[in-house]
């Protein structure tokens, strides 16, 4: 499956990017007391620099939380295509990366924590435009479209509307899957309904 490990959120070392050191301390504001009460004064207290080293870096907050959600997604989605096992067919390898990422996601305590305290943060990503994560999952899903379409694994079509049709269906189950489940169907259960219908979605 296509590589995404350099998008993957730098080791811990010597020679980390500062940015990332700042992004920690962001991340750790918003999980302690959300977006409203976060500053830009109060990400540089928690990282040890200058307010002004901060805003050298991001002029706003927005600028750093789309900053802080692109390094975060797309380290969920780097993971996930890298547990792979590359000798399953591709169509498997890749309802598995996408359902393994929708998993990840729902877990993921900084999603959770939009959610419950700022979920207006995320509306913009679902009604006006996409963002950076959407349209870095959209180049790997296309490119495996493209890549099955030529192996014969995939069904014909145009492998960006295939892909975009695979990104909306995979919203739903990010964001509602939680209303789906009671006595009678648990989160399993609707995790399979979403394989199964990526799956047959994709096949010939």
């Amino acid at each position: 499956m296509t590589s995404l490990r350099h998008n993957q959120t730098p080791d811990p070392g010597p020679t980390r990017d500062p940015r990332d050191l700042y992004l920690d301390a962001a991340r750790a504001c918003l999980l302690d007391v959300g977006w409203r009460r976060t500053t830009l004064t109060e990400v540089a207290r928690r990282a040890g620099v200058s307010r002004m080293t901060i805003y050298r870096t991001w002029a706003d907050m927005p600028r750093l939380l789309a900053d802080l959600m692109t390094r975060e997604w797309s380290g969920i989605v780097a993971s996930a295509v890298a547990d792979q096992d590359d000798t399953l067919p591709r169509v498997e390898r890749l309802v598995s990366a996408i359902t393994a990422t929708v998993r990840a996601l729902r877990a993921n305590e900084l999603f959770v924590r939009i959610v419950e305290l700022d979920p207006e943060l995320i509306l913009p990503y679902l009604l006006s435009r996409r963002g950076r994560s959407q349209d870095l999952i959209l180049d790997v899903v296309e490119r495996e479209i493209l890549a099955g379409q030529a192996a014969g694994e995939v069904r014909p079509g145009s492998p960006s509307s295939i892909a975009r049709g695979v990104l909306l269906a995979a919203h739903g189950f990010v964001l509602s899957a939680h209303t789906m489940v009671d006595g009678q169907v648990s989160e399993q259960d609707v995790e399979s309904e979403l394989a199964h219908l990526l799956t047959r979605g994709l096949l010939p």
